[in-house]
């Protein structure tokens, strides 16, 4: 399996419902590195997995829609508690969409798979893998 990765960052407010969470129930802030890995088998008739400069500002885009926002503020997220894993989840789900439509350029189309890690410190991250 070949796979290339483009990284941004986020940096987001919110806070959690549920005594699991602690202090993190307050409002807090998170930064992330997020990760996104682009995975095929076979690689498209350029000898590429995906155009990384595509990658890249897709990312960004995604990123972008969340970026230096309240998350606890966004009607999408209304009652949803806004954990690492589920933001890998929902950043690699927009991902896909944007394969889907063809904004990664048309070879993008054979992709297998997309996995998003989001990193919140150096000691700790979170992942989601989807296949496509």
């Amino acid at each position: 399996m070949f796979s290339i990765t483009v990284r941004d960052h986020l940096m987001i407010a919110h806070s959690f419902r549920g005594e699991v969470f602690g202090p993190a129930q307050r409002l807090h802030g998170a930064t992330f590195l997020v990760d996104a890995t682009f995975r095929r088998a076979e690689l498209d008739d350029d000898n590429i997995v995906v155009d990384i400069g595509l990658a890249t500002r897709e990312l960004g885009e995604v990123v972008a829609e969340m970026n230096y926002r309240n998350l606890d503020n966004e009607p999408v997220f209304a009652d949803t508690n806004t954990s690492t894993e589920f933001l890998a989840k929902v950043v690699a789900d927009r991902l896909a969409e944007r394969v889907e439509k063809g904004l990664l350029g048309e070879g993008a189309r054979d992709l297998a798979g997309i996995t998003v890690t989001l990193h919140e410190s150096h000691i700790a991250w979170a992942s989601y893998e989807r296949a496509l």
